[in-house]
């Protein structure tokens, strides 16, 4: 088994191509995803809302209203005094987002609906609430109208913005998770170069690896073995590369990263020992198998439109426990985001049992093949 093990071990790292799409593959699109988006703190911070002013009357409630406004100005908005011509120019123009009309009733002009719109149309109704609460106040108790008016004055925050696991990450940490998993399922390319070596029809290596008295099951164990520890230490550098180079938070536990990895890495390399099993399939058509196999559950976990994963959770969540880069990604989340133990350890069951029927399968079919001649 030893025997088997080393050759087979310096056999796979000669395989640069194989190597390629395993290892270096995965940490090139990584980079381009932190390149694109992977710095960015999307939905944490945001610009203040520019917004034109047209003053139409000077009324005390005008001014009131105008007050209320300069209050926000810098904060919240952005305030550009202008002519009601020209405020409407500038709307058209996209170069403001709104125009509040300061007049005995004040208003709000927009030109579209959106989350700029939603803020300023929220601001203006906040405005009416609390002048009416004024309103009603003064004149059911005047006398206590100077205490209502501190009390709308003052401002506090009443709600706390937490997540589940007590962190705030990036919207687009989704996208790394979906990349790690993905990478995980390319350990499909070893495991598929794994059987073409014991595959007389496939290969040189393989019609003499079959003349040998070695058992078919202890030569597909060895290859198992040799491939998912390669694998795993290609996911390793992946993940290790993901959190201190690119500075992307994968959680604070590393038993759990590593574990969830180690299963990733196996399920991986055990779907490429089935899809190199098919029978009568050359050996190119196996690799175009796991392009398919290994891309289609990435695009389903996310990998390419971040919202996918919740989509089909919605509609069709039984698709996500079967996919397991759905059941990866999920992994990654429960350490990360939610701090969920007893889920995560649902997932890597769900993954050991994948595994598991993998490669039974794929022992099953290749010890029934037989050769007219080698």
């Amino acid at each position: 088994m030893l025997h088997l093990i080393k050759y087979q071990f310096r056999q796979t790292v000669r395989e640069h191509v194989t190597m390629f799409w395993a290892l270096a593959f995965p940490i090139i699109l990584g980079t381009l995803f932190y390149i694109s988006f992977g710095n960015s703190d999307m939905g944490e911070d945001m610009d203040v809302i520019a917004v034109a002013v047209v003053e139409e009357n000077t009324s005390g409630s005008a001014q009131a209203f105008l007050a209320y406004l300069d209050a926000l100005d810098g904060d919240i908005v952005a305030l550009e005094p202008m002519s009601k011509d020209d405020a409407l120019d500038a709307l058209k123009a996209d170069e403001v987002e709104g125009i509040f009309s300061v007049a005995k009733e004040p208003e709000l002009i927009v030109a579209k609906s959106g989350i700029e719109q939603s803020i300023l149309k929220a601001l203006l109704d906040t405005y009416r609430k609390n002048t009416e609460i004024a309103l009603a106040v003064g004149e059911k108790h005047p006398e206590g109208l100077a205490d209502a008016m501190g009390e709308l004055e003052d401002w506090r925050e009443t709600t706390e913005e937490v997540s589940v696991g007590g962190r705030t990450l990036n919207p687009n940490i989704s996208y790394f998770f979906a990349l790690i998993a993905y990478a995980c399922l390319s350990g499909a390319f070893l495991g598929v170069k794994g059987c073409r070596d014991i595959q007389a029809n496939l290969s040189a290596l393989g019609a003499r690896n079959c003349i040998t008295p070695t058992h078919k099951m202890k030569m597909l164990v060895s290859n198992f073995l040799v491939m998912f520890g390669i694998h795993f230490v290609n996911i390793m550098i992946l993940t290790v590369y993901v959190r201190f180079v690119l500075g992307i938070d994968l959680g604070g536990n590393p038993g759990a990263i590593i574990l969830v990895n180690l299963m990733g890495s196996m399920i991986g390399v055990s779907m490429g020992i089935l899809l190199g099993c098919i029978n009568r399939v050359s050996f190119s058509m196996r690799m175009g198998f796991c392009v398919l196999f290994t891309l289609l559950p990435g695009f389903l976990a996310g990998l390419m439109f971040g919202e996918m994963k919740n989509i089909i959770e919605q509609h069709c969540p039984l698709l996500n426990r079967v996919n397991p880069a759905a059941v990866l990604s999920d992994s990654y989340y429960c350490m990360a985001v939610y701090s969920d133990t007893g889920r995560m350890m649902r997932n890597l069951i769900i993954l050991g049992c994948m595994s598991v029927i993998f490669v039974l399968t794929a022992f099953l079919v290749t010890r029934r093949e037989r050769y007219d001649s080698i």
